[in-house]
């Protein structure tokens, strides 16, 4: 009966630092996933919990355009990154509407815990 103790604490001290281990995820994003959208001029990510900005990257770049079969990726540089919603909303402010192909926001961050998180969103603009 004596190792049941320390599997029980063992277990109870898992359990009680799991919160700590919750990894940020896009909770929402304009536009979606997985969706079309006409030449949009933002591109917005909610996160499912707070980050630091400064531990935190993104990146947009174009993955494929009509017509162009072979199409390497192409970052997009023309956006300016706004933060909000107490740093859960990060908002990518373009210069210019995206034009149509398919895309990628790829973002990383460092959580407090210290783990790395990466996560991306597709979406296209036709």
């Amino acid at each position: 009966m004596s190792f049941r103790l320390p599997t029980l604490l063992t277990a109870a001290a898992l359990t009680l630092s799991a919160p700590a281990l919750a990894h940020v995820k896009v909770a929402s994003a304009s536009p979606a996933e997985g969706s079309t959208a006409a030449a949009p001029k933002t591109v917005v990510l909610n996160f499912s919990d707070t980050l630091l900005p400064a531990k935190t990257g993104v990146e947009l770049v174009m993955t494929a355009m009509p017509g162009h079969a072979n199409h390497g990726i192409m970052p997009i540089k023309n956006f300016v990154p706004a933060w909000s919603n107490g740093n859960k909303t990060l908002t990518l402010n373009l210069r210019q509407p995206l034009r149509t192909g398919t895309y990628e926001a790829r973002w990383q961050s460092t959580g407090a815990d210290g783990h790395k998180m990466a996560g991306k969103l597709t979406f296209k603009v036709k």
